[in-house]
Formats: structure tokens, sequence, C-alpha cells
């Protein structure tokens, strides 16, 4: 059985090229590895998949994650000492 792969030609707005490079950069893949895992993701669930248990995980623990979220924004505000606040 073989597995070559297939080459294929894209185009895409300098814009959009450049953020799906940027993008894959930041995930330590090149860019025909990212655009691979994309379609695959797409195409077999994986990434609605990946959505639907990230809701799951916002609508059981959201508020939880709010609160958290304003504690260390106000911790790390402008003026603010590390966890102190300014009258220290």
């Amino acid at each position: 059985m073989s597995t070559a792969k297939k080459q294929t030609q894209l185009r895409l707005e300098p814009a959009v090229l450049a953020a799906g490079k940027d993008a894959a950069a930041a995930r330590g893949l090149d860019f025909n590895q990212y655009v691979q895992r994309l379609i695959t993701e797409d195409t077999t669930g994986a990434r609605a998949a990946g959505m639907a248990a990230a809701q799951r995980l916002l609508d059981a623990h959201g508020a939880f994650l709010q609160d958290l979220e304003e504690q260390l924004d106000a911790e790390h505000a402008p003026g603010m000492r590390h966890g102190r606040g300014a009258a220290a």
C-alpha cells in the first residue's frame, strides 16, 4: 500500500497566507503540516469534538474561570504590588 502524498496548489490572499504561516509556526508546524491538520480535523469531526468539549468546560466552570481571570487581572494591574495591593 502506497502512502505517497499528492501535491496541490492553493491561491490565498497575502494576509491569509501570512496568518496561516504565523499560526503554523506558533504550533511548531510547517505550513503544509498545518493545512493538513486543519483539513483532517475538519473532515474527521475532531475539531467539532474539541470545540464541544471546550464549551462543556465553559458551561460547567465558566463563572469560576471568569472570577479567577478577574482576580489575576486585579493583582497585576498597574500601580498594584504583586499580591499585596497598594497599601503594603
